[in-house]
């Protein structure tokens, strides 16, 4: 079912009580396991896992467990619970990316769940020299900043309006790295459509039917992940989701509003 159409407002409250099949959706990822070894392996270089708003590391705990059974270094963002844009944030999560790259002595990719994705982005827009590619999930950073269940508890925490953030149109902008979003037309806190990427020659949207909250562990997702960032540095190509049985797991991008087209 998708979320109302107007993509200004919240998903609809029944979609926000099928945020509930997430425990399902962890049932599914420790049921697909084997068929996750299967996935692309990577290159060893290191990946930044950020949460979604009021969530910790231990959120994407199994993301990173996942990230490292196909080779890669993954690391959390080790700056606990996110609660928004609070003062000093952004610049420990730029000091976080900055040493990551110099041990490595290699470009990081980042992935952001929710509002991590905001971050992820904005991380990549700011030095794109450290960065590899960004993949958001579930990421409002192209809506209205009301539109989806978490506004006012995000005002509440963090302390700022939900639309005090600047240059927002530039936000909307795919960063200046190859670029994933991959998003759920079910998605029962966020509205689907203001987490959509424009589409260029280096972005591209991923859709996936999964709960907001089941989205950092569904199987879909996590394969997704594993082919976009065991790309070589340099030759990023589009998700090709007609190959086998992709086209039965992943939405038809090409059907109605599930494209952002560049201007």
């Amino acid at each position: 079912m998708d979320s109302p159409s107007d993509p200004s407002a919240p998903p609809s409250r029944f979609l926000l009580m099928l945020e509930s099949r997430a425990i399902c959706e962890l049932g599914a990822f420790y049921a697909a396991v084997p068929f996750l070894q299967f996935a692309p392996t990577g290159d060893g270089h290191p990946v930044l896992v950020l949460p979604g708003f009021g969530a910790s590391d231990f959120s994407t705990r199994l993301l990173r467990m996942f990230l490292r059974s196909r080779g890669y270094h993954a690391l959390g963002w080790t700056l606990g619970a996110n609660l928004g844009p609070r003062t000093g944030v952004e610049d420990n999560m730029r000091a976080n990316l900055a040493t990551i790259a110099e041990r490595a002595g290699r470009k990081v990719s980042v992935i952001g769940w929710s509002l991590g994705g905001v971050f992820a982005r904005e991380l990549a827009r700011h030095a794109p020299q450290l960065v590899r590619s960004v993949i958001t999930l579930g990421s409002p950073f192209a809506g209205e900043p009301r539109a989806n269940h978490g506004w006012r508890y995000y005002e509440r925490l963090s302390g700022r309006r939900a639309d005090d953030w600047p240059q927002r149109e530039l936000m909307k902008e795919p960063p200046p790295v190859p670029s994933t979003a991959i998003y759920s037309r079910s998605d029962g806190v966020v509205a689907w459509q203001g987490c959509l990427e424009r589409v260029s020659a280096t972005s591209e949207n991923i859709e996936v039917e999964s709960s907001h909250c089941g989205l950092g562990h569904h199987p879909a997702v996590m394969y997704a992940i594993a082919d976009r960032l065991a790309q070589p540095e340099g030759q990023w190509r589009p998700f090709d989701r007609e190959a086998g049985w992709r086209r039965f797991v992943y939405g038809d991008p090409a059907r109605g509003e599930g494209q952002r087209s560049a201007a």
